[in-house]
């Protein structure tokens, strides 16, 4: 029964499975396709040999890694670097589309929307190439530094260790806030015009109405953004670190993806990579399950 209510499913929405199945071929080959290579974790791989063919090595990977110099150093940045995108870049689209939620221009908001959004378009190696410039010894943003410091680096202020974070942040959110907006901004649309009417009725100024409905109104979408969040908390980006990085601000730069590209691809330790990379992925796969089960019990908003 169970086999024919489903052949007359795909039967009756055969367009719609249709339309859906480049996407679901997509993460079938690119993303469920290759976790069988995460058998190299387990085991001493060689090239020559294949995957089957190389011994197995137990958890040996793993406890290398974790008996390693480099892995309190790795996790702390890893960690620091997620909190501080948390904190700071998580809030920074939400309160961009709250303050542009409020404006009555809508030449004015379409102008700071279009503006905003823009570096997001931009690739991400010219991104990096432009705060190379501007964090050289004559750039504009090592100059101001200098000037509200008083101190003469003079040097780029990338090479900098104690500076790394905060450009790496700061510059995450330059990029990303305009494009964060756009679905805060949706679910703003669909919060009840009668509320604010009724608001405005009882006396409730702007700032009011923004407390009392406007971020009610978009808190289960938040919520949602955030569990997503969590779930990818430990992989920052290596693409963006290896494009800013140097050995000299390795103290506070290297995360766990940029030690995975360097000892995988640069030494061809393919299985303690392939082990640390499997560890990572993991810790964010508890992160999800938690902030979905931490959520659902708090608010009733969940993924699941």
């Amino acid at each position: 029964m169970g086999l024919l209510a489903f052949a007359k499913e795909l039967k009756t929405n055969k367009y719609i499975y249709l339309m859906i199945a480049p996407v679901l071929l997509y993460y079938a080959i690119f993303h469920y396709g290759p976790m069988y290579g995460a058998i190299i974790a387990f085991k001493d791989f060689t090239p020559a040999v294949g995957i089957w063919g190389s011994p197995w090595s137990g958890f040996g990977h793993f406890t290398d890694f974790f008996n390693g110099i480099y892995f309190w150093r790795i996790l702390k940045n890893t960690i620091l670097i997620s909190v501080y995108e948390l904190v700071f870049g998580f809030p920074a689209p939400i309160l961009l589309a709250l303050l542009l939620n409020e404006l009555r221009s809508a030449v004015f908001k379409r102008t700071v929307q279009t503006i905003t959004y823009m570096p997001h378009f931009i690739s991400l190696v010219v991104i990096c190439g432009i705060l190379k410039d501007f964090t050289s010894s004559g750039g504009i943003i090592t100059l101001m530094y200098e000037w509200i410091s008083g101190r003469n680096l003079g040097e780029s202020l990338l090479l900098q260790p104690e500076m790394f974070r905060t450009i790496f942040v700061s510059s995450g959110i330059y990029q990303q806030i305009g494009w964060g907006t756009i679905i805060y901004l949706a679910a703003l649309t669909g919060i009840d015009m009668e509320q604010y009417e009724a608001a405005r009725m009882d006396g409730a100024n702007r700032f009011r109405q923004m407390i009392h409905i406007t971020l009610p109104g978009i808190l289960p979408t938040v919520v949602i953004m955030l569990i997503l969040n969590l779930g990818q908390m430990l992989s920052v980006g290596f693409e963006k670190i290896i494009l800013l990085y140097s050995p000299i601000t390795y103290e506070t730069a290297d995360v766990i993806s940029s030690y995975v590209y360097r000892i995988g691809l640069q030494d061809f330790n393919y299985s303690l990579s392939a082990a640390v990379g499997l560890f990572n992925s993991v810790i964010n796969f508890i992160l999800v399950i938690l902030a979905n089960a931490i959520s659902r019990k708090l608010n009733d908003t969940s993924l699941w």
